[in-house]
């Protein structure tokens, strides 16, 4: 039995008691972890294809120990300009063995019912954003309407020619749109 699972952003073919070398994670050494984006599961030959995870699917597995990579030489050269940089660094790894691999009855991780919170602080600022849109709007109204275009923005004086009806005023200066309304 094996699985394609998603971890820290990486997709790892993963058997029971398999050892991976994963991006670091948040775990202590020894603490138990659950994955449950699992994208394919393998049982005896029978292949489940999740769209895009399998429901109810997870893998368990218990971290070993957090450590850095293999040093790893990054080298930028230009020919003929005299340009050379060398620059390296460790990637930080986490090892992690796999305990299980568990087909359905698992239950959700936690960090997924916080991201249901933040949706609905971000859709409350929507709201209040559509009334500062219909009080922007009718600020060039009230403006056209005391025909003190000399304060006026280009755009709203703009707006107040199409208003009005005056034709061309998109090619038009702002004297040349003041002076239109003015007549008009």
């Amino acid at each position: 039995m094996y699985a394609i699972v998603e971890m820290a952003g990486q997709q790892f073919k993963v058997a029971k008691d398999q050892k991976v070398f994963v991006h670091r994670l948040e775990a202590k050494e020894g603490q138990k972890v659950t994955f449950d984006k699992v994208l394919l599961l393998d049982e005896e030959g029978k292949i489940t294809v999740g769209a895009p995870a399998i429901e109810g699917a997870a893998v368990e597995a218990k971290v070993l120990q957090h450590l850095k990579g293999d040093k790893v030489i990054v080298f930028k050269k230009k020919r003929r300009k005299g340009y050379q940089k060398k620059n390296g660094h460790r990637q930080y790894l986490t090892e992690i063995q796999i305990a299980s691999i568990v087909a359905s009855g698992a239950k959700k991780s936690a960090p997924a019912a916080k991201a249901e919170a933040p949706k609905a602080k971000a859709e409350a600022p929507k709201a209040k954003a559509a009334p500062a849109k219909a009080k922007k709007e009718e600020a060039p109204k009230a403006k056209a309407s005391a025909a003190d275009y000399g304060a006026m923005t280009v755009a709203d004086l703009k707006a107040a020619a199409k208003d009005k009806g005056i034709s061309g005023y998109s090619s038009m200066k702002k004297a040349e749109l003041v002076e239109a309304l003015k007549n008009a």
